[in-house]
């Protein structure tokens, strides 16, 4: 070949005979790996990630997917007070309502049944564990998750989970890192069976603040770094300011930032109404989202849809949406078209085994 001139050919000969070298590779991997082990990415049949709705509209456009996604790890951190368990708590619900099988690993052994059902939670359906230590509450985890059957399982919360160690010894004794290597060892064993069998897995989490930080934000998360790697969406909620009707406070207007996310693109916020009574408002998410598409026209304080009058001022407008449950869910559906994000349906819950399987995977673990 003259200087100066190059090959058209691969190094590494003809496409053909690489193909077919692979194509052997292939079939030994698989012999000794099972189905699926290696295969071309166009090959896989869910590219598509599957998600469950969060209960909030606005949050469910801002995650991009619709909802936080199966088969990975989600990260709800925040204040004291600022809404993880009920924003965890409807989750729970949704996932209910596609006839998913739920768990909730109940560390701060303060989940109230009654908030839990006004929620949208059927507290008979789910499964509950208060277990002493924080050992014993992942080992659950991944029990529920090697199961197969359970389509969300619910940690609350991560600061809560006590290692063994700590509990058996004295006051005052250093204890450092330990809760950072319990969730580094559980995370690594948990995050391959996940992805396997489907399964969203949420983590609940608190604030703390970092010693002698004198610039940047001095706020972190306990359990160490494992969880803020191992989870692909991580979501900062905040309270921001109190609703009132009168001089009376019935809710707080609730802020989320979505700071990581590997299946959408990140840093999107939503915002959301968070009322003692009920949990988080549906009908205020439907008319802030019909409003931001233009679906529903607001003019002054008043309200309207196509030809028909919702009521003047928010909350009139909410109250005409709960009694017109059609109308809502006729909105929902064209605000989650309209931003791109399909209804979810039961199309992608897996096939359940027996509920007394679980239970006694989960009270051989408990031994």
């Amino acid at each position: 070949m003259a200087k100066g001139q190059t090959s058209n050919t691969h190094p590494r000969g003809d496409r053909e005979e690489r193909l077919a070298v692979i194509a052997n590779a292939i079939d030994e991997i698989t012999k000794r790996f099972g189905d699926g082990a290696l295969m071309r990415l166009g090959e896989a049949q869910h590219l598509r990630v599957a998600s469950i709705p969060t209960g909030s509209l606005s949050l469910d456009l801002a995650l991009g997917v619709g909802g936080i996604p199966r088969g990975r790890v989600t990260e709800i951190y925040g204040p004291e007070a600022s809404g993880k368990t009920t924003l965890a708590q409807h989750i729970v619900a949704e996932a209910q309502r596609l006839g998913g099988v739920c768990a909730y690993i109940d560390m701060e052994h303060a989940l109230d049944p009654e908030y839990a059902e006004r929620t949208g939670v059927n507290v008979d359906d789910l499964y509950i564990s208060q277990p002493d230590t924080g050992e014993q509450a992942l080992e659950i985890a991944e029990t529920l998750v090697r199961s197969g059957a359970v389509d969300v399982v619910v940690v609350d919360s991560v600061a809560a989970l006590v290692p063994r160690a700590e509990i058996e010894g004295d006051m005052g004794d250093a204890t450092m890192g330990m809760q950072a290597r319990l969730m580094s060892q559980a995370l690594r064993k948990l995050s391959g069976v996940i992805k396997q069998a489907n399964t969203g897995v949420v983590f609940t989490n608190q604030l703390r603040q970092r010693i002698g930080v004198m610039f940047g934000n001095p706020e972190t998360t306990s359990g160490g770094m494992a969880l803020k790697f191992y989870a692909s969406v991580r979501m900062d909620m905040r309270r921001i300011e109190s609703i009132k009707v009168g001089q009376e406070v019935v809710g707080n207007r609730t802020r989320v930032r979505v700071v990581k996310n590997k299946v959408a693109p990140p840093f999107k916020v939503a915002e959301f109404d968070i009322m003692y009574n009920e949990g988080i408002s549906k009908e205020g998410g439907i008319l802030d989202m019909g409003v931001a598409l233009e679906l529903i026209d607001k003019r002054g304080s008043y309200y309207s849809y196509g030809e028909e009058r919702l009521g003047q001022g928010r909350e009139n407008a909410k109250d005409y949406l709960r009694e017109h449950p059609e109308l809502a869910a006729e909105l929902d559906a064209r605000v989650r078209a309209a931003a791109g994000i399909g209804p979810q349906d039961d199309a992608s819950i897996p096939e359940l085994i027996e509920s007394e399987d679980i239970v006694e995977q989960v009270e051989a673990v408990l031994e």
